[in-house]
């Protein structure tokens, strides 16, 4: 099983994709790379990175890539069909799990699932005003169409405030020491060459929404 430290910052991010730049540069990446066998043979090059503060948990994505396509202008709509990223997050254990879901144009899915323990898939859809709290910047337009065949290295960078998660499942410890539970996935369904990577491998069937294959965030001290 993977982990990955998540390092407190003293320094908000300006979420302007600067991947290397002096917030995120120091910051280890970790790499979405075990592809699921019903994909095609197209293999984008994907890694995130995440921080934390004592009010939101940031992360930043950066993709290596090709077929890229992007139609979905709809929050919370079928974003996976789209070339998109997505991280999946347990921030408090056996309280159910959140995931969010963005294409490279930057429309975002973000649902609660308090099925923790479970297969099933019975989400809670987040409301406006809470979507409106998730900050959210994207390198590619609202909308690629035609789809983009030659390489493209595209970026989602983003922020999602504690409150935002807390209306479900309470309380947050945000603290050196303490250990979330999360998994990050690239896909693009309706791509012309449709894939599915994960970071922390889920055996068997395709299905992103296994929250006994995620794996530990130790939240660092930075």
């Amino acid at each position: 099983m993977n982990c990955y430290t998540i390092n407190r910052t003293s320094t908000v991010p300006v979420l302007d994709g600067d991947w290397d730049g002096p917030i995120w540069g120091d910051t280890p990446p970790l790499d979405v790379d075990i592809f699921h066998e019903k994909g095609s043979d197209h293999r984008p090059k994907t890694q995130a990175k995440l921080l934390y503060d004592d009010a939101d948990i940031y992360a930043i994505f950066r993709v290596e890539d090709r077929y890229v396509q992007c139609v979905d202008t709809k929050r919370n709509g079928s974003m996976c069909a789209d070339s998109c990223v997505e991280f999946f997050i347990e921030p408090v254990a056996g309280r159910g799990y959140f995931n969010i879901e963005i294409n490279c144009g930057g429309t975002p899915l973000v649902h609660y699932n308090a099925q923790s323990a479970s297969n099933r898939y019975d989400p809670v859809k987040m409301d406006d005003a809470r979507m409106d709290k998730i900050k959210i910047y994207h390198s590619l337009p609202e909308v690629v169409e035609p789809e983009i065949a030659d390489p493209t290295t595209w970026l989602i960078e983003f922020s999602v405030p504690y409150d935002v998660f807390e209306a479900f499942v309470g309380p947050i410890v945000r603290h050196p020491g303490t250990i979330w539970r999360a998994n990050l996935y690239k896909c693009g369904d309706r791509t012309s060459h449709p894939h599915w990577a994960m970071w922390n491998p889920i055996p068997g069937e395709l299905s992103f929404h296994k929250p006994e294959h995620f794996a530990p965030l130790h939240c660092g001290s930075g």
